[in-house]
């Protein structure tokens, strides 16, 4: 039984004549899934490409899906996703993920970067030094979460208050003040790296919030969790949609 017309159509504008790598060894679970995911829940959601394809990425990311992200990649690019904003896409996963579950994925990024022609290095992005990152990224926490995290980096427990001066200079500093992705962009792609990587309610409810403040609304937040749902599963959506309400 061949794909849906809806589902052809939106697997051959992303992936162009390739045909679905399991097409011939499993060409009923194929169908399942692609008639799911570039069908049914595409039709449900109506996401723009670019939320499309930078909330998917991200989530492919959260539940290290790697082979995913590496097909998916390209078709983003070709779908209008600039070289910078899927670049900062996996240097903001960095914070999030960690450096071990990160650098096959920024591997990744730079090889479809290099096959579509793109120089590397890119532009740089950093508007910080090291002057400057930990009162910028306080600043940052303050915009996104609002006043109450003023002058974070000096709270909490003495022996660990380094990890809160390492929040705003690094994880918010270093990244979140970087071009390319705005904080709602940016707060958005969190959100996702932390559904799809479970075990992160706490901050995944935290950072649901932040969403909600910045104008990422409740609706956004569903459809762009019922979108990554084919690539995280049910119970992880589950959660975040608990994170949500």
């Amino acid at each position: 039984m061949p794909l849906s017309e809806t589902a052809q159509k939106n697997y051959t504008r992303m992936f162009g004549d390739f045909p679905p790598p399991l097409a011939d060894s499993d060409p009923e679970f194929t169908r399942l899934f692609l008639d799911f995911a570039l069908d049914e829940v595409p039709s449900q959601t109506k996401l723009d490409d670019r939320t499309h394809f930078l909330t998917v990425l991200a989530a492919l990311m959260g539940c290290q899906g790697l082979d995913c992200f590496q097909a998916m990649a390209p078709a983003a690019l070709r779908s209008g996703l600039s070289p910078v904003e899927l670049k900062e896409l996996v240097y903001q996963g960095t914070a999030y993920l960690g450096l071990g579950r990160v650098l096959p994925f920024l591997k990744a990024v730079n090889e479809a970067l290099t096959a579509a022609g793109v120089p590397l290095p890119l532009e740089e992005q950093g508007t910080t030094d090291p002057d400057s990152r930990l009162e910028a990224g306080n600043q940052a926490q303050v915009d996104i979460f609002g006043t109450h995290m003023r002058g974070f980096q000096n709270s909490g427990p003495q022996e660990s208050r380094h990890i809160n001066r390492w929040l705003a200079g690094n994880c918010f500093g270093d990244y979140y003040t970087r071009g390319g992705l705005d904080y709602r962009d940016r707060e958005l792609i969190t959100f996702c790296f932390l559904a799809a990587q479970g075990g992160c309610e706490p901050q995944l409810t935290s950072h649901a919030a932040a969403n909600l403040r910045l104008g990422n609304d409740k609706p956004l937040l569903i459809r762009v969790i019922s979108q990554c749902l084919p690539y995280i599963g049910y119970p992880r959506s589950l959660n975040a949609l608990t994170c949500i309400d």
